[in-house]
């Protein structure tokens, strides 16, 4: 047996570009202002608290000027939510998962299939009211989660799971 090394040109690299990739279930973008606006609900809550128990003079001068920034900050912080939402994305292939995310900072994670110990699905109270799961793939040596894809209609998220499940114990036969 003769070793080789050939050199593999870049160009010649499928490009994962021309992956057609899924988004996220619609309604998932429920759940994240379901927790957007119970955070924004606590900031009031403590904003409101602090106006009227609050003997600090300098709070209760600025307290419209805080009020004015809390309303600046989950306006971007919301905008920011709901355009990122449009970004998650994920593909399964033959020997891969590919998920894709972010706004101002694009991130897609590739996870080959062979790597993968196992896969959990799991669904919160919330998850379960629109019908949606996440899934946690885990890979060798690592401590938690190698890739979260949340925001699966449930029925595909179980597809998903079984396809990954059978791949890993060795079914070929399941694509």
């Amino acid at each position: 047996m003769n070793f080789t090394n050939s050199q593999i040109y870049s160009d010649t690299l499928p490009s994962i570009e021309d992956v057609v990739l899924k988004p996220i279930s619609k309604q998932y973008i429920k759940i994240i202002l379901i927790h957007k606006f119970l955070m924004y609900a606590m900031f009031f809550a403590m904003l409101i608290f602090g106006k009227f128990f609050a003997q600090n003079q300098v709070f209760q001068d600025y307290f419209w000027v805080l009020l004015l920034i809390i309303c600046l900050f989950c306006a971007a912080n919301l905008t920011v939510a709901l355009l990122a939402f449009r970004t998650y994305k994920y593909a399964i292939r033959e020997h891969d998962i590919i998920y894709a995310q972010g706004l101002i900072f694009r991130s897609i994670t590739t996870v080959p299939i062979v790597r993968i110990q196992h896969i959990e699905e799991s669904r919160s109270w919330l998850s379960r009211q629109f019908d949606l799961a996440t899934l946690n793939i885990y890979t060798a040596g690592a401590s938690g989660s190698d890739l979260i894809i949340k925001g699966l209609e449930h029925q595909e998220a179980r597809r998903i799971n079984d396809f990954i499940s059978g791949r890993i114990n060795g079914d070929k036969s399941i694509f």
